[in-house]
């Protein structure tokens, strides 16, 4: 299975600006610039769409967890923080913290940890932030 996503970028850093697409159309053209990455501008940014594919391929994985360890949610919320930090090597996204609510009739609180914890380490989202990133880069004339 493979999924697309595209952004291009016209102009400078700070005057420039860029829309992103999804093959699915969820995303048509969506506006994104220095202003919403780093001020309060109108459109999305990169670490709110990873924090929006981390909170919902974790709550997914741990509705998997759940079910294997015998419960179904009624409901998982999922609010994932992402942090983009300014250090000496330049900006760098330091950590994603992900807020979970679940509601789970007559749950077992020891499985309901250990479910969450297994989602965590095993959703493709939290791998993929860990793994290597490949590249082919080319010049158009």
């Amino acid at each position: 299975m493979i999924r697309n996503a595209s952004a291009e970028w016209n102009g400078g850093l700070k005057d420039g600006g860029g829309k992103i697409s999804t093959d699915s159309g969820v995303l048509k053209d969506t506006q994104y610039s220095f202003s919403t990455r780093f001020e309060d501008g109108i459109g999305t940014n990169p670490e709110e769409l990873i924090a929006a594919a981390h909170a919902g391929c974790f709550s997914m994985a741990l509705s998997g967890q759940l079910g294997a360890a015998g419960m179904t949610a009624e409901r998982i919320r999922t609010t994932a923080t992402v942090s983009l930090d300014k250090l000496d090597a330049g900006f760098a996204i330091t950590g994603i913290h992900l807020d979970v609510t679940a509601k789970i009739p007559g749950a077992d609180a020891q499985k309901f940890q250990a479910a969450a914890a297994a989602a965590k380490e095993g959703c493709p989202v939290s791998k993929a932030l860990k793994g290597p990133i490949t590249m082919d880069a080319k010049l158009e004339s």
